[in-house]
């Protein structure tokens, strides 16, 4: 989107746009913008982390019309985390006018949310399961609606949320428009959107329209007993803001007590914390309160985190589209970040499929002296080490404690002095912490 395109919108979107102090628009944006202007319904795969946000809602809030008191767009999000996320991107961009938005999440007070839509607020977004609530109580009236966004489209078009998606999108009107956007598209989703568009637009950004990564992907194999104690060593390492992955609540909680009882302090998101928990980890990770943030999969689906410095997988994912969705969280817009697999032996034969996949180059790293170091670092080190064990001598520290930020990015890449966030019990004054538990259920697969 160049200058004189950002002149055509409304002065409020201008003023916002320069205070945010963009060099420019990303691809996603400058290809998709125009059409959503002409009304026309879209197809995007956009990477992680490329402005796929506000290559939607820009559009959106041009096209609002302030004369009709009624909902004319709904995004719909699959996780609840994106959704809070999501609106605080509509109050931003929207400063300035009388353009307003509401969120309808699941697990919040629905008479609350029926007294919102009551001020007839333009944009919603919202989780799938609270729309079509709402939508059947009559309390959304679909026939207003202009625009549907469907974000992370994968993640909606699954069995769990399908039936709801298509729901929702036949209670609208046959003249609206519906723009899916994901980072990642699978055969299957692609067929499924295509029956509910009409003469869509299919928009693809690859790596190549990107600007090179600055991201490096490190890897060490332990044994399973092993992975707490190389997590929790990491975790101590000066600077560090993580988002560490687990592959359901109940290995979450489990993690969350051995770090805690290692006197760490840890902040958590998954599928069965409450908005209140969601608001205050996110709030305390952000101000730097605790150095890592530990989440499933779907919790943390579409999180945009300023300055994150480091992404672990602690669970490896079994599918190739999970990484490229976790380790998409650091390293946007071109900034450097870091992401480190703590695998076994059998999950390191797939993260280098993976690798294959992705056309990454990995490094292999091995533990020692409670860091991260090459082998070509551990043989150096132990040779001037005077064969001491559990000490790396002059060994360099190769973790990769990068910061992200200080870069002037397009979408969401402001300067900003924003750092991370705090839960649950360090020790303080010397004392040793008691072990306290996340309140979390050991429980099932559930994420």
């Amino acid at each position: 989107m160049s200058t004189t395109f950002i002149n055509t919108l409304q002065p409020f979107i201008q003023n916002i746009w320069e205070k945010s102090e963009f060099d420019a628009a990303t691809p996603v944006q400058e290809q998709a913008i125009p059409v959503i202007l002409e009304g026309k319904d879209l197809l995007v795969e956009s990477p992680t982390g490329t402005g796929k946000t506000l290559a939607y809602l820009l559009p959106i809030i041009e096209r609002i019309d302030l004369s009709k008191q009624h909902p004319q767009a709904l995004i719909v999000a699959p996780s609840k985390e994106l959704a809070m996320q999501i609106l605080e991107q509509i109050q931003k961009w929207t400063e300035g006018s009388e353009i307003t938005g509401a969120s309808f999440i699941g697990g919040a007070n629905v008479k609350r949310q029926i007294e919102k839509l009551k001020k007839r607020p333009h944009i919603l977004v919202g989780t799938p399961g609270r729309l079509q609530e709402l939508i059947q109580m009559k309390k959304i009236k679909m026939h207003e609606v202009q625009t549907i966004v469907m974000d992370e489209a994968d993640q909606l078009f699954v069995p769990e949320h399908k039936k709801t998606i298509e729901n929702i999108i036949k209670s609208s009107m046959q003249e609206r428009q519906l723009l899916l956007f994901s980072a990642t598209l699978k055969e299957e989703t692609e067929r499924q959107a295509v029956g509910l568009l009409k003469e869509p637009l299919v928009i693809k950004v690859t790596k190549a329209d990107l600007p090179p990564a600055r991201v490096e992907h490190v890897y060490t194999v332990v044994d399973q007993r092993d992975k707490a104690n190389v997590l929790a060593n990491l975790l101590r390492e000066p600077g560090i803001k993580a988002l560490a992955f687990v592959r359901d609540i109940g290995n979450l909680a489990v993690l969350t007590e051995k770090l805690i009882y290692k006197q760490l302090n840890v902040g958590f998101l998954h599928s069965e914390s409450s908005k209140q928990e969601r608001e205050n980890a996110m709030k305390n990770f952000r101000k730097d309160e605790y150095p890592v943030l530990l989440a499933t999969d779907v919790a943390a689906r579409g999180l945009d985190i300023k300055e994150l410095s480091h992404v672990i997988h602690y669970d490896l994912p079994e599918e190739v589209e999970s990484y490229v969705h976790r380790s998409g969280r650091t390293g946007r817009q071109g900034a450097e970040g870091t992401v480190i697999s703590i695998v076994s032996e059998r999950e390191e034969r797939r993260l280098k499929q993976f690798a294959r996949e992705l056309g990454l180059t990995l490094k292999k790293r091995v533990v020692f002296g409670g860091k991260l170091v090459g082998e070509d670092q551990l043989n150096s080190g132990k040779s001037g080490s005077g064969g001491g064990r559990g000490k790396a001598g002059n060994v360099k520290r190769s973790v990769g404690n990068k910061k992200a930020g200080g870069t002037k990015g397009s979408f969401g890449q402001q300067k900003t002095g924003a750092k991370a966030g705090v839960v649950s019990g360090s020790s303080k004054g010397g004392e040793k912490a008691k072990p306290k538990k996340p309140g979390l259920k050991k429980q099932g697969k559930k994420k």
